[in-house]
């Protein structure tokens, strides 16, 4: 019997499904999709994989829209947050999609520029057609948004080794960060992206569902003798809560701002227009009421979404957004929209259970990466 979601609709697949159970995969929903959570390896060990050697992820459920048509850069440039203009062809940006009038956060995403007519955008699976129906609504003559969520998986190689994995399989590495390049695989293209959601150097191949097995397949042999694991969903929540990377639908939402995340260097604010510009110099100009910042235990609570943060027992400030046991540094870690008038070095309470656990504001990341290593 097919999985379903809550409101009981079917659950997609991604094309490596079979292949994850095969590896014993622990299964669970995603932006409704069922994903790999964790395999038998655990999400400590596939963690560990990434920070010291490299890992193998499928994440084939996030979005893949083709903005495309005469003007499509430009089209894109006026409505997401970022500027296009600061980057060339070839190169990929992290952007918002905020609300036109809020200047909420709609979806946080990866533009991908091809050209002047064609910019591919990689939006969180839950968001995507949301993301696409607000563009394909204001979309001027002759640009296009072309939904291929079904058609493409994505796979990410993520890890200190990863150049070596790719090259083992005679696909190209070593270029710019936030860069891609096309390649082929058996005689079908991949993009190949230097982008990834860890912290870590890696990749994120884009390909077609009908070669995504063999890709699978053949990154995993080369892999293992680099020390590769595949890993679940799980371990990507735990790398991506210590690099302070906000997950939509907790750390960010139409409810929050790019101003209240700390997401501001996303956004193009010398540019004349984009969704939300005005409401969101506004709140610039007069400082957000509240900011995400990292949290750390000082003894050995855990915290989780929803947890109850105080800066006196019983006064609840705000609520962990993203929480986790982070295996890097061996300490609970997580992340809060705290009000602005609370000192940045003040300890906070977690309501941990039945335990009020104190936390330490700090800076993010919470570990340093070699995401950006040349």
């Amino acid at each position: 019997m097919a999985e379903e979601t809550a409101a009981g609709t079917p659950l997609l697949q991604s094309p490596l499904h079979d292949r994850h159970v095969a590896l014993g995969a622990k299964f669970a929903e995603f932006g409704g999709w069922s994903m790999p959570l964790e395999y038998s390896s655990g999400v400590v060990a596939e963690h560990t994989a990434v920070r010291e050697a490299v890992g193998i992820f499928d994440v084939s459920h996030l979005g893949k829209l083709m903005v495309t048509g005469s003007g499509a850069a430009a089209y894109v440039n006026a409505t997401l947050s970022n500027d296009l203009d600061k980057i060339g062809h070839g190169k990929a940006q992290y952007t918002l999609c905020c609300d036109a009038q809020t200047g909420g956060i709609v979806d946080d995403l990866i533009a991908y520029f091809h050209d002047d007519e064609h910019v591919l955008l990689v939006p969180n699976a839950a968001n995507s057609a949301e993301v696409a129906a607000r563009l394909s609504a204001q979309a001027p003559e002759g640009v296009k948004v072309l939904d291929h969520h079904r058609q493409y998986a994505v796979l990410a190689v993520q890890g200190t080794k990863s150049d070596e994995v790719l090259a083992a399989i005679g696909l190209p590495s070593g270029h710019e960060y936030m860069s891609f390049t096309e390649a082929e695989f058996e005689e079908t293209g991949v993009v190949v992206c230097r982008t990834g959601y860890t912290g870590e150097r890696g990749y994120e191949l884009i390909a077609l569902d009908q070669v995504a097995g063999a890709l699978w397949d053949r990154l995993l042999e080369a892999g293992r003798a680099f020390g590769m694991l595949p890993c679940g969903l799980g371990a990507r929540d735990t790398l991506r809560t210590e690099m302070g990377y906000p997950l939509h639908g907790q750390d960010i939402t139409i409810d929050v701002t790019p101003n209240q995340a700390r997401l501001g260097w996303a956004v193009g604010w010398k540019k004349d227009a984009f969704w939300g510009r005005e409401a969101l110099l506004k709140e610039k100009d007069d400082g957000p009421q509240r900011l995400l910042r990292g949290l750390v235990a000082l003894e050995r609570g855990i915290p989780r979404p929803g947890m109850m943060v105080s800066l006196v027992p019983d006064v609840p400030l705000c609520e962990i957004t993203s929480g986790t046991f982070s295996p890097t540094l061996k300490k609970g870690i997580g992340m809060a929209l705290v009000p602005t008038f609370v000192d940045p070095e003040a300890e906070l309470g977690v309501q941990v259970r039945t335990r009020r656990e104190i936390f330490v504001s700090t800076r993010l990341p919470f570990v340093d990466t070699s995401v950006r290593e040349s």
